[in-house]
């Protein structure tokens, strides 16, 4: 099943990377690009992200890494992650 209109990804394409070692929401979203377009596809996506985690036996992640997971630089980091700042569009 498609679950990203926007950017063609499936199911498969979430289980697949979940199968590759993504194991973070936002990790998968840097990946495929799901759920980073128009969102209509976030819960959906979310769904089966934590379906694919839990039929490849591995827990989600947090979407907010706070560290200590030792996969990624973010896990050696002793304080979290600053927080994200939308940054306002100028007009053309």
């Amino acid at each position: 099943m498609i679950v990203c209109l926007c950017h063609r990804v499936s199911d498969r394409d979430i289980h697949r990377a979940v199968a590759d070692g993504t194991h973070n929401f936002e990790h998968l979203q840097d990946r495929t690009r799901v759920a980073s377009n128009c969102g209509n596809c976030l819960d959906c996506a979310q769904m089966v992200f934590e379906e694919a985690c839990a039929d490849h036996g591995v827990g989600a992640a947090p979407a907010a890494c706070a560290g200590g997971c030792g996969g990624c630089a973010r896990g050696t980091a002793a304080s979290t992650p600053a927080p994200w700042v939308p940054v306002a569009r100028q007009a053309a």
